[in-house]
């Protein structure tokens, strides 16, 4: 198919199920290439922790299969689905490479790009070519596998990734800790963040977004919530979240929510449910300094109504603000770069993410090398041209 559209000088759209075609500038295009068809696992070895699969298998699938052997995805992959428009759980694994979305595990597990061992995919050129393998050992060269992960498939289509996968915790358990202001649970969570505890992922929930919790009892609190998950052995569970509420009791005494309620808040927190679609708001995902997450949020706010929920121990902020003609993309970039980070527009009109840059502007050095890339791959401009940058 490629090839044709290479011959004939016709972009396209590149999609899998789906799920993320709403962030990104839109593609001018009417013609869609999906890999939905490209599905299957076709490599598990669960004794040596590898996975290959087919690019369109969904990522629902991969985490059942792993799941019957007590493995999982270290990195907690996002679902933006619902919170860009789209349907819930049917993001791909391609995808999931693809965007380069972690979870909430991302500040001790790394992103899905610290993950992936390998890919087969096909360029602008109708190239099929295949990079890494399944072991770590494959160094030889560039890395092109991860260098394709985040490029939102205007480099390449991918047809196949391998990747790792990890034991799932015997034991989890999160510490719930109401009421603090913003700038207070930044301070608590890098706290935790700094002890030996076994942190997995720690996140804030302003009152608003606690309220929207899947479960009632955390939801009818009517506070803040800060949540710092400790994942570990059985044995040890007990001990270190009895430290660790040593290590933090100047913030107060947590509330102890065990593996179910756990699982409850974090699925709500990769889901973004604590933020649910609306047509009247855009949402933003900026990266920064901890430190300065309260800050970033505080700024912008005086200049029109925010929502936000911080994840990553603050590094993470997921922000809703009214819709605009520009999505408050002049408030929200200037915020950050006086403060350090990068901003992504993750859900706004069409036309909005069509006139404003949708992904954090690229520095003359970066965008020499972005384009020298694209015209190594894709020189035709042939695959989801302009969803990134326009001009590329």
């Amino acid at each position: 198919m490629i090839a044709q559209l290479a011959a004939s000088s016709r972009p396209a759209e590149i999609v899998g199920h789906g799920s993320l075609r709403g962030v990104g500038r839109p593609i001018a295009d009417d013609l869609t290439i999906t890999t939905a068809s490209l599905r299957g696992v076709t490599l598990y070895q669960p004794t040596e922790l590898v996975m290959s699969a087919r690019s369109g298998t969904p990522l629902a699938e991969i985490e059942a299969e792993l799941a019957s052997q007590g493995q999982m995805l270290a990195f907690e992959p996002m679902d933006l689905g619902p919170a860009s428009g789209g349907p819930a759980g049917a993001q791909t694994i391609g995808g999931v490479f693809a965007s380069n979305m972690p979870g909430p595990r991302r500040i001790s597990a790394g992103g899905a790009r610290d993950h992936l061992l390998g890919a087969s995919a096909v360029n602008g050129r109708a190239e099929l070519f295949k990079s890494g393998g399944r072991v770590m050992k494959n160094v030889t060269g560039y890395d092109v596998a991860r260098g394709l992960t985040g490029s939102w498939g205007t480099l390449a289509v991918l047809s196949e990734v391998t990747f790792k996968v990890v034991p799932m915790p015997e034991a989890t358990l999160t510490l719930a800790y109401a009421g603090l202001p913003d700038d207070l649970a930044v301070e608590a969570m890098t706290a935790a963040m700094g002890t030996p505890y076994d942190i997995s992922s720690a996140a804030h929930l302003p009152k608003g977004s606690a309220a929207r919790l899947s479960d009632q009892k955390l939801a009818a609190l009517g506070t803040s919530l800060t949540l710092i998950r400790l994942e570990t052995f059985a044995s040890f569970i007990a001990g270190r979240s009895g430290k660790l509420k040593e290590a933090l009791k100047v913030y107060g005494g947590p509330l102890q929510l065990g593996a179910e309620q756990s699982q409850s808040v974090w699925s709500d927190i990769r889901r973004l449910n604590v933020m649910p679609f609306s047509p009247d708001t855009s949402l933003w995902r900026i990266s920064t300094t901890p430190t300065k997450a309260p800050e970033i949020v505080a700024a912008i706010s005086r200049f029109m109504t925010t929502h936000a929920v911080y994840d990553w121990s603050g590094g993470l902020i997921w922000l809703e603000v009214p819709a605009a003609a520009d999505a408050g993309s002049a408030d929200v970039r200037r915020a950050v770069a006086v403060r350090g980070g990068h901003a992504t527009l993750i859900r706004a009109a069409p036309q909005v993410r069509h006139t404003v840059e949708v992904f954090e502007p690229m520095k003359p050095e970066v965008e020499r090398l972005t384009r020298g890339l694209k015209a190594a791959f894709d020189p035709g401009h042939m695959l989801n041209p302009g969803r990134m940058y326009a001009g590329l």
